[in-house]
């Protein structure tokens, strides 16, 4: 299933954290507003002392690598303390006398799969200290990988304490967790029946609800001690995942983006927007996708768009005679493009994923995007009503609207422009775009009125996250399992047997997308499923950057999938209507999504041609 953001707190239980309690969060605010500002700095000056002429900091890209480990796993406890990890949604279709049971359950098994990745990334530690590797200076890694077990063990007590408000449930729970990690501990070749018992307590999680992180660790610690294989594998996994060189990308970007999405970037934005299209038949609907196609870019497709931006898109589209359903279904819809715009964190992470030229994926990209926003503004045409009144195209008020958005125009100029000019690494460019940002909404705009607002800001960055790649890192031990499963080279063998041509096998891969869309978010899709189809692709002559292309748009078209595309949920949430309103609001969208997925699968020299001039 997919993910409900970081908005939806998981389980519905209200917080009754103590002033001791609250005493900690503070400390952990703190640092992880220290980690990111480092992760902020340290590539920013790194790119002043290169274009000095001087070296770099010393160990600096080591030091941002183990950042985002701690603000991995921080920002995860951080989101657990919340309530905030990111969750099932199968909980929403359970009966309503059902639910206090299914969060109690979901809770202690989810605390269970924690405790068993605190075990396990403790015995990692232990293996390198006795390496006694140096991490900077004087500084042993083991230290810096001591965040791993202190993270699982903070999520899975604070899983445990949310799990009832009687201490009794508590305790019966503890006693649970200390029991499935003495067994994981000791287990060896266990029975058929051992491991058939393990999935369906993982399954009645899973459709209880429980945190995505622990369905996909749960179902790699089954697959591992399943094999005989050390669950060790699994945070060895995770580390690397996160200490790639490449992955601070995604917190620094998503910390420019939130940045946006609390200042006054929205409200100028679509003011601009208003002012180009908004006097044209369909000119509301173009207003909101532009908007959110541009908060997409930076936000990475997390919901953020639709919460920031829902409610000042919902009455225009309304004064401007759409109905509600197609104001709904349009919000929805276009919450998600954006994604195929460099320098979207679902690129970054493919790449990544399918070892491919970031560069080149970014420019690709850019064809796709344009032809979804495209299609959306044509049918935003199509469901405004006609009418009599049409507003004047007015100069003055364009240049003025352009005037003040000025600074937020200029963000993907800064981004992609220190990055294809050879100044900035992906992280270095990240970490300009996220201190330009704070420029414009803090110091050139004041939005921010103080550091507090800022301070909350880092912090929700930090949660969401923290959420996200504790997910990709038990993500990335499963599919570190399946291939060395070899199940990559048996559906490589498979297909090539029984598929006759590219042609079929595209065809069979756009469905097969669609429906992993609408079950798992994009980012677990992309640990997890791209390492399974990159060979596939390769097989049957699927240029790679083609590949991603297709990945990423049936996943875009994922959002909207019932029973729970990512979107709908958060849609139901910000304008607190019905799941299934929402799903039947969003069909247009769907159909137009798919026009899109058919172009971008099915005529990819319309996409790659740009790709020759780099080559």
């Amino acid at each position: 299933m997919t993910a409900i953001m970081t908005e939806t707190q998981f389980a519905g239980l209200e917080n009754t954290a103590s002033p001791r309690g609250w005493r900690f969060s503070r400390i952990e605010e703190v640092f992880l507003a220290a980690l990111l500002l480092t992760m902020l700095a340290i590539p920013t000056m790194e790119i002043a002392l290169r274009l000095a002429g001087w070296r770099g900091i010393t160990g600096g890209t080591t030091i941002v690598q183990h950042c985002t480990l701690a603000l991995s796993m921080i920002g995860a406890a951080a989101a657990a303390r919340d309530r905030r990890l990111l969750s099932m949604g199968t909980a929403a279709f359970l009966p309503v006398w059902l639910k206090p049971f299914a969060a109690k359950v979901s809770a202690i098994g989810a605390a269970a799969v924690a405790g068993l990745l605190c075990l396990a990334s403790l015995r990692f530690v232990l293996i390198e200290q006795g390496a006694g590797k140096l991490l900077v200076g004087h500084l042993p890694v083991w230290v810096a990988e001591s965040v791993l077990p202190l993270g699982f063990a903070l999520i899975a007590l604070r899983l445990l304490a949310m799990s009832s408000e009687h201490g009794w449930i508590r305790v019966i729970g503890f006693v649970c967790v200390a029991a499935v990690m003495a067994a994981g501990a000791t287990v060896e070749s266990p029975s058929r029946a051992a491991v058939a018992s393990a999935i369906a307590l993982l399954v009645i999680v899973a459709a209880f609800g429980a945190p995505i992180f622990s369905v996909i660790g749960g179902a790699a610690i089954v697959a591992f001690i399943a094999t005989d294989l050390p669950i060790v594998s699994l945070t060895v996994s995770h580390y690397s995942l996160v200490v790639n060189p490449s992955l601070p990308a995604i917190p620094l970007f998503t910390l420019a983006g939130y940045v946006l999405a609390e200042g006054g970037a929205s409200r100028r934005l679509v003011r601009l927007f208003d002012a180009l299209v908004g006097g044209v038949r369909g000119g509301a609907g173009a207003v909101t996708a532009l908007a959110c196609a541009f908060f997409t870019t930076f936000t990475g497709g997390s919901g953020v768009t639709i919460l920031a931006l829902g409610g000042l898109l919902l009455p225009m589209l309304r004064q401007a005679r759409y109905s509600e359903r197609d104001s709904l279904g349009l919000i929805a819809g276009a919450g998600a493009l954006g994604i195929l715009f460099p320098p979207c964190l679902p690129l970054i992470l493919y790449a990544i994923a399918a070892n491919v030229d970031i560069h080149e994926l970014f420019v690709a990209g850019i064809g796709p995007g344009m032809l979804l926003l495209v299609l959306t503004i044509g049918l935003a045409r199509i469901q405004q009503p006609p009418g009599d009144e049409k507003r004047s195209f007015d100069r003055r008020e364009v240049a003025k609207a352009a005037w003040d958005a000025k600074w937020e125009l200029l963000l993907p100029v800064v981004a992609l422009g220190v990055l294809f000019a050879g100044i900035a690494t992906p992280v270095e460019a990240a970490a300009v775009t996220a201190m330009y940002a704070i420029l414009a909404e803090v110091v050139i705009h004041r939005d921010f009125g103080g550091p507090s607002r800022l301070a909350a800001v880092f912090r929700e960055c930090a949660v969401l996250v923290g959420g996200i790649l504790l997910i990709l890192g038990v993500a990335l031990g499963l599919t570190a399992f399946l291939i060395d499963a070899e199940v990559p080279q048996h559906a490589v063998a498979w297909a090539t047997a029984s598929i006759a041509s590219p042609f079929v096998f595209l065809l069979l891969l756009n469905l097969f997308l669609i429906a992993v869309g609408a079950m798992i978010d994009i980012y677990s899709a992309i640990l997890v499923v791209v390492p399974l189809i990159v060979p596939l692709g390769a097989a049957f002559g699927i240029d790679p950057v083609h590949l991603g292309l297709i990945f990423l748009t049936n996943l875009e078209l994922g959002y909207l999938i019932p029973p729970v595309g990512e979107n709908l949920f958060i849609a139901a949430y910000r304008f607190n209507r019905p799941v299934g309103e929402l799903a039947r609001a969003v069909l247009p969208m769907v159909g137009i999504l798919l026009v899109g997925v058919v172009l971008v699968t099915y005529f990819p020299a319309l996409w790659l041609w740009p790709l020759r001039l780099m080559r």
